[in-house]
């Protein structure tokens, strides 16, 4: 049986590339989202309010609002949404990635990159805790 982080990094081995694809081929991407299913099954999520270019906070809380919501009714058992950002007092691109785990498990993962002549060049990754947004605190008694 696979832990939460290991489920989490499933997710983000699915859908990482996606990012890297659109980064490499448009030199950005809206947020989008990624699920695992309660039997392990991994889907593309995403979020649309009927706006051609929305803001990406605005797609960011529609996809927490609607994992949330699929949460709640047990429909997923991780979640991730992946994101543009800049980060470090030098304000590096990096794709992050917000992972959530029904067990507790939250984590945002930066993934740091730079496009020179067209060539995405990846950095090291890092990681910080994440908000635990998504999915509901259990009670252990």
């Amino acid at each position: 049986m696979a832990s939460p982080k290991e489920e989490c990094q499933a997710l983000v081995d699915a859908f990482l590339p996606l990012a890297r694809k659109l980064l490499t081929d448009q030199g950005e991407f809206l947020p989008y989202g990624a699920a695992m299913k309660p039997n392990g099954e991994i889907i593309l999520v995403a979020a649309h309010d009927g706006r051609e270019r929305p803001p990406s906070k605005d797609l960011i809380a529609l996809l927490k609002n609607q994992f949330k919501n699929s949460a709640r009714s047990e429909e997923y058992k991780a979640t991730a949404i992946f994101y543009d950002v800049r980060i470090g007092l030098d304000r590096k691109d990096a794709v992050a990635v917000a992972l959530d785990h029904q067990d507790g498990y939250s984590v945002i993962a930066f993934f740091p990159y730079e496009i020179v002549d067209g060539t995405l060049i990846n950095g090291a990754p890092t990681a910080s805790k994440g908000a635990a947004e998504i999915f509901p605190a259990r009670v252990v008694h």
